[in-house]
C-alpha cells in the first residue's frame, strides 16, 4: 500500500527534508544496512552484537568516498565525529547528527531505530511517496502507520502553513490512486498545534519570573 502526501498548494513551498519513523506494524522483514562509525574496540564489539552491518573508524573514509562502501544509514559515537568532517558533503542528509538521532552514545539504541525504521523523503517540492503497509495488513494496522507518518511529516510544518497535508492519494502498485478524505486522519496535527501553544504561552508565563530573578 503506497501513500502519496501532497503537502502544500503550488503557492506554497517548504525546504525539501527527509525523515525516518518507527512504523507500529512493520511491513517488511527486511532491516537496513546501518554502518557505525567508532574506533573505540568495545563500542565496536557491541555494534556488531547489535546487528551493525559495518564497524569502523577513519580507514572507512576513503571507501565510502569511492563508493566503495555503502549504507542505509550511518551512525556515530561523538568522539569520532570530528574527524568525520570529510564525509559531509558524501553523506549529506546521512551524516551523522544528533538532530537526526544518528549521533550518540547509546549504540544499541540506535541500532534498534535504523534497523528496522521507515524512511521518506519530499519529492518535486511538495509530494512525498512511500510505502507503509501491505494489501493484506488489518485496516487499522494501515491507519496506525499511516497516522505515524502524518503525524513525524506535521513536525516539519512551518509556522504559516496550516495544514502542512493538503491531499493524500491511496494506491497500491497495480491499481489507479483514490483521493481520501482528511478528515478523522488529522486530529493529530490539532494536537501537535495546540501543545506547541500551550508551550508558547507557559514560556510567556515564565517570563516575568525569569526576569524579576535577574534583577
Amino acid at each position: 500500500v503506497y501513500f502519496n502526501f501532497f503537502l502544500f498548494t503550488c503557492q506554497k513551498k517548504v525546504d525539501p527534508f527527509s525523515s525516518s519513523v518507527t512504523l507500529p506494524h512493520r511491513f517488511t522483514d527486511e532491516v537496513n544496512k546501518v554502518l557505525v562509525f567508532t574506533e573505540n574496540v568495545q563500542e565496536a564489539e557491541v555494534a556488531r552484537e547489535h546487528g551493525a552491518a559495518i564497524v569502523g573508524g577513519v580507514e572507512l573514509i576513503k571507501w565510502i568516498l569511492e563508493d566503495e562502501v555503502q549504507a542505509d544509514f550511518y551512525v556515530a559515537v561523538p568522539a569520532i565525529i570530528p574527524k568525520l568532517i570529510p564525509l559531509r558533503n558524501k553523506l549529506k542528509r546521512k551524516y551523522p547528527s544528533t538532530r537526526r538521532n544518528s549521533l550518540g552514545s547509546d549504540i544499541p539504541k540506535m541500532l534498534q531505530f535504523f534497523r528496522e525504521c521507515h524512511e521518506y523523503t519530499v519529492e518535486d517540492e511538495n509530494i512525498i511517496k512511500t510505502r507503509i503497509a501491505r494489501l493484506d495488513m488489518p485496516t487499522e494496522h494501515i491507519i496506525a502507520n499511516l497516522k505515524t507518518v502524518i503525524h513525524d511529516i506535521c513536525t516539519f510544518k512551518p509556522s504559516n502553513f496550516d495544514p502542512i497535508v493538503q491531499r493524500l492519494v491511496i494506491r497500491s502498485s497495480t491499481s489507479e490512486g483514490l483521493l481520501l478524505n482528511l478528515d478523522g486522519i488529522l486530529p493529530q496535527v490539532e494536537k501537535v498545534e495546540e501543545k506547541e501553544e500551550e508551550n508558547a504561552v507557559d514560556e510567556d508565563q515564565q517570563k516575568p519570573v525569569q526576569e524579576s530573578v535577574s534583577t
